[in-house]
This record gives structure tokens, sequence and C-alpha cells, in this order.
């Protein structure tokens, strides 16, 4: 069994990584390349990666300088060649960030381009402010959105804006990315983050592992369904927090069908 990792104990460079009780906030830290994904940031990420698969948690992450990352470094990226591709260094990375067991909420600002915005598309929630500007222009530079995009894209915008993206380097502002569902909302700079901890609380209100189980089923493929909800609802079914928060639920119930019935009692008492 891997040791386990302590997110406090790593020493980071191209991430600024905070852990709380229930999430890991990580920002893509190279302000003086606009947040540009190198090597040493995928290696970072898989390092976060290794900690939250054993130890659960939401994951949020956005970018230093009001810039979420404009894509992969350029000058390594020049130098890469056949084996490199075959490698998948960054689609492996975004692979692994997609399969967290817990979600995984992007806060974009600014460029969100290129690997950038692959990675984005990895998260499970994406909002934005209005500076966004997001899309892949990687056939403008001779080669092609490799981590994620050519695939993933038109699952989240479909085919035809995919299209006008990938093929055409159509980049998309934030008022047009939350018109086809790539983001899902607009919040002021200041409030950004803000914004990504309230939904992170909403998760959180959630029970844990239906969360986890939930996310799991949704990205099973379509062959699997529906016998993987049927067995993934059977654990569920079992678990202590099914009876504790179905059993608060008809309780609270109770109360206010009690208070209701007192109030029009009350009321039929003074008429």
């Amino acid at each position: 069994m891997a040791a386990a990792v302590d997110l406090a104990a790593e020493k980071f460079h191209a991430l600024l990584v905070e852990e709380r009780t229930d999430r890991v906030v990580v920002l893509l830290n190279r302000p003086e390349v606009r947040n540009a994904i190198d090597q040493q940031m995928v290696d970072e990420l898989h390092v976060v990666c290794t900690a939250l698969e054993q130890n659960p948690k939401v994951l949020i992450i956005a970018g230093v300088d009001g810039v979420f990352a404009s894509g992969a470094d350029i000058a390594q990226l020049r130098e890469r060649r056949r084996d490199d591709a075959l490698q998948g260094i960054n689609s492996t990375t975004f692979v692994r960030i997609a399969k967290l067991p817990m979600p995984v909420i992007a806060a974009l600002d600014g460029y969100c381009l290129g690997g950038g915005a692959e990675l984005a598309y990895a998260a499970d929630f994406r909002i934005g402010t209005p500076a966004v500007r997001i899309g892949n222009p990687e056939t403008g530079l001779g080669i092609l959105a490799a981590a994620g995009a050519s695939w993933r894209l038109k699952e989240l915008v479909g085919e035809p804006v995919a299209k006008q993206i990938l093929l055409a380097g159509r980049v998309l502002g934030a008022d047009e990315a939350l018109a086809v569902n790539l983001i899902t909302g607009i919040h002021e700079p200041e409030v950004l983050l803000d914004a990504a901890h309230d939904l992170a609380d909403r998760i959180g209100r959630q029970d844990p592992l239906a969360v986890r189980i939930t996310k799991s089923v949704f990205h099973a493929p379509a062959e699997a369904h529906p016998l993987i909800d049927q067995l993934a609802q059977g654990i569920l079914f079992e678990s202590e927090a099914k009876f504790d928060r179905m059993q608060k639920f008809l309780d609270r119930n109770a109360e206010k069908k009690a208070a209701k019935s007192a109030d029009t009692e009350t009321r039929e008492k003074n008429s």
C-alpha cells in the first residue's frame, strides 16, 4: 500500500495548495507565464490526485493573477516529440482529475485556453468571471487538443459548438460559455472563490458516500445501466447515513405537521 500523502508537508512550486477538512483548494501558480501548464505543474497535480484518492475531498481549482491557465507551456511543448505525445502527459493527469472520487470545481478567470481549457473540461463544475476566455487554439499551432477536448467538449456543449472551437479556433467569452452551459455561473473576480466555496458547501451538505457513488454511476458507460444503478443503490440502501438522513427527514415533516395542526387549532379557537 502506498504511503499516505500529507499535502501540508509537500513542497509545491507550480501550485498553491490549501487543505481543509472537507476540501482542497489548488491555485495554478506560474503567473510569469500566465499559469501555463508545464511538467512540474503536471507532477504536482499528480501528488494532489494521490492525496485525494487516498482521502476523498472536494477539489477546487483556480489560477492566480486573474488567469486560470493560458495553455500548455509552449517552450516545453515545442520540444516534445512522438514518444512524448504517446505518454499522454497532460491527458493522463486530466483523466485522473476527472475520476477523483469527489466532485471537482474549476473557478475560471481570464484566459482558459488549450491545456488550461482541457483541465477545466475535466472538472465536474465550471464557474467563471466576466473576463473568461475559453477555447482550444491548438490547430493554429499545428497540433490538436489531445488532452480531452476532442471528446469531452462535444459532450459538454454539443457537436456544432465543439467543432467551432476545435476546428475553427473559436474562443468563447463568459456570456457565450454560459449560454452553452460550458460554465454554469458568472461571478465578479473578487467573489469567484467564494462562489466556488458556496458550491463546495452545497456538496458538503449531501451524504459523501452517496455523492461518490452517484459520480461513479453518472460516468459509467451506457451499457452498464441500469444494472450498475441497482447495485450502487443496494450499497446505499444498507448505509447508516441513509437511515439517519431519512429518519431526520421524516421527523422534520412530523414536526411541521404537528406545528401546522397546532396553529390551525389555535386559529379555530380564536375565531
